[in-house]
């Protein structure tokens, strides 16, 4: 049996034949595009936090930029032991030291400048059989500190302040105590030396001068040495 050709040619001719509109298309492609480019752009940025991350970490990079230990604070603080000509009798004596600088953190020259504030008390160990006797001073002033080293640092200072005398006098055979305060003057000149990381040794000379004082002027002076912790961040 031949199949009827015509018949099954006008079955298809007949058949209804769907095209989409034009305007599908074009429609889909326009929903397509903003979804493409996001999927760009977040492959871009995908990209570059990745090489950003990686630069940050890497090494190489890291030895590019400065290095810091812990918080990044303009302070430094430290302590230590003082040697004393008390300017009373011709003694010497020792005492303890405190201090602290704030430096900003200037531009060029000016980055060593900055504001100390120091204590001194000044009363053991005296020479010449010099009994109930001893210094205590506050004093806080402009500073200036050569940093253009890694591990030294040179510095000079010009404090101004209070400090407090307490003394024994002979008054018709009776051993009299007094307690008085005047205005100090301590300008001072020293170095630092880094030790481990914010670590630096001190090394000091200060000349003190209390006008005034029982119709005159005293002069303290001498050395102090001691340890500095510095909160500012270490640049190599």
């Amino acid at each position: 049996m031949v199949p009827d050709l015509n018949w099954k040619l006008s079955l298809d001719l007949n058949r209804e034949i769907k095209f989409p509109p034009p305007h599908a298309a074009a429609s889909e492609n326009i929903l397509r595009a903003p979804r493409r480019c996001r999927m760009k752009w977040f492959r871009i940025l995908s990209a570059v936090l990745a090489a950003a991350f990686s630069c940050a970490f890497s090494p190489s990079f890291a030895q590019s930029v400065p290095s810091a230990y812990g918080p990044n604070l303009p302070f430094t603080v430290g302590g230590g032991m003082s040697d004393l000509d008390v300017d009373w009798g011709k003694s010497r004596m020792l005492g303890y030291t405190g201090w602290v600088d704030w430096r900003p953190g200037l531009r060029s020259y000016l980055d060593g400048l900055g504001i100390e504030a120091e204590g001194h008390n000044t009363a053991y160990d005296a020479t010449n059989g010099l009994t109930n006797f001893s210094q205590l001073t506050f004093s806080a002033g402009p500073s200036y500190e050569w940093r253009r080293y890694r591990n030294f640092r040179p510095y000079g200072k010009w404090l101004f302040g209070f400090g407090r005398l307490d003394y024994t006098l002979d008054v018709n055979g009776v051993n009299t105590g007094y307690s008085t305060t005047n205005l100090v003057y301590s300008p001072g000149i020293g170095f630092e030396y880094r030790a481990f990381h914010r670590l630096w040794l001190r090394a000091e000379y200060e000349y003190q001068m209390w006008p005034g004082l029982l119709g005159k002027t005293l002069d303290p002076q001498g050395f102090t040495a001691g340890v500095s912790y510095d909160f500012r961040t270490i640049r190599f």
